[in-house]
């Protein structure tokens, strides 16, 4: 028989109405409390980042390549769109997907509003997938799909921002003239199929997606001359192997250039955040411990009496550090499995109805987000035992200095 823990067990079983049990039910509640605080800040965190970047990829990607160009205006320097960077972009480690695109500055005009914009014209391997769940109203443009165009060259079809939508009071399936700019001034009629809407003012503000073809034609270039290529990665965290790789592969009038480096004060602000969130986890764990070992503390000195009694009958140091080294234990797993049922439970609430609300012009989404990553919540309950577990040992070693005579007296 495991007689260190036979004993625990005896302890934990104090009437409810005793200061042990009132003490060892403060220990479990800071324990939980602080584990729900952390999944939830993680679960906040990791949603806030992750719907913040698929933002940004809505209107870019991971890695662009542009032709090098000393030109930081919105009209592009044609690049070929054979080289052998395009053909063999996917066979690259890490790479997921590459795009041509084309972007083309103008002027929405309706009867009685005008507005800047720049129509980003897209090809038919554009992945769609972002801006799907962006999309607020109506669908998306059919480029390639749709018998019925305007024109037989191209697609009239564009996607617009709900701020464009709102500015210029212009619906799903309404008419709209975009002035393009050059040596004369060219009206293109465009019908709007669908509204999207991300929260990040910088993209919604002016840009809108048409046919990659209009701006080939509005630019004099043939069917093989793009603006620029858009490659996505499969693992974010290897984005800087990914961009090397890509950096090698182009040709020295290419100019790749990482997410990262376009939109560095977002990604400046979400690391600022992750530095945040681990002092918030270096906090509560040093609360949690240090609320461990002030109970223990308090639950060895009832059982002075008891402790006097198992030296006077020859029990060993180690014995006793044992007994309240399972007491405690048995706390810290008791709060980690009421910690967990609490913040997942609040997370998973959040998740699926989306109780509490933010304001887009602030946080650029609607609702708190919620990401779920199990890997992190069960390395911060592993951080959680191993830590508390080794602090526990300090407040035993009190247990090693009682005196049986003493502790004897202290009983009558």
């Amino acid at each position: 028989m495991n007689v260190p823990f036979f004993i625990a067990r005896r302890i934990r079983h104090t009437p409810t109405t005793s200061f042990s049990a009132t003490v060892t039910k403060v220990g479990i509640a800071s324990i939980a409390i602080g584990l729900a605080s952390i999944i939830i800040a993680f679960a906040v965190l990791f949603g806030y980042k992750r719907g913040i970047q698929q933002k940004i990829f809505v209107f870019g990607s991971h890695i662009t390549v542009s032709k090098f160009s000393l030109n930081n205006s919105y009209e592009e320097s044609p690049l070929p769109l054979r080289t052998p960077l395009y053909k063999q972009a996917k066979s690259i480690a890490g790479i997921r997907h590459i795009q041509a695109v084309a972007t083309k500055a103008g002027m929405l005009k309706t009867a009685d509003e005008l507005s800047g914009a720049v129509l980003k014209g897209v090809g038919p391997e554009y992945d769609w997938s972002l801006f799907q769940s962006s999309l607020v109203a109506g669908r998306l443009p059919r480029f390639f799909k749709d018998s019925a165009q305007c024109n037989p060259n191209y697609s009239c079809q564009i996607l617009i921002s709900k701020r464009i939508s709102d500015r210029l009071q212009l619906g799903v399936g309404k008419d709209v003239i975009m002035y393009f700019i050059g040596n004369t001034l060219r009206p293109r009629k465009l019908q709007v199929t669908g509204i999207y809407d991300t929260g990040l003012e910088e993209g919604d503000n002016v840009m809108i997606i048409g046919d990659l073809r209009l701006i080939q034609q509005l630019n004099n270039w043939g069917p093989d001359s793009v603006g620029g290529y858009e490659i996505f990665v499969n693992d974010f965290s290897q984005l800087n192997d990914a961009y090397r790789d890509v950096r090698e592969a182009a040709a020295p009038d290419m100019r790749p250039v990482r997410v990262t480096d376009t939109y560095k004060p977002l990604f400046d602000w979400m690391t600022l955040l992750d530095q945040n969130t681990g002092i918030f986890l270096v906090l509560i764990l040093f609360v949690a411990g240090f609320n461990m070992v002030a109970i223990l503390l308090v639950l060895m000195m009832e059982r002075t009496p008891m402790i006097g009694l198992f030296k006077a009958f020859g029990s060993q140091n180690s014995l006793i550090r044992r007994v309240f080294f399972y007491v405690g234990l048995n706390m810290v797993l008791k709060g980690l499995l009421i910690g967990n049922l609490i913040g997942i439970g609040l997370c998973a609430i959040q998740y699926y109805f989306k109780l509490i609300p933010l304001d887009p012009k602030n946080y650029y989404m609607d609702t708190v987000p919620i990401a779920w990553d199990f890997p992190s919540i069960i390395l911060v309950n592993l951080a959680i035992v191993t830590l508390i577990a080794l602090v526990m040992w300090l407040p035993t070693l009190v247990a090693t200095k009682i005196q049986p005579i003493k502790a004897l007296v202290f009983k009558k």
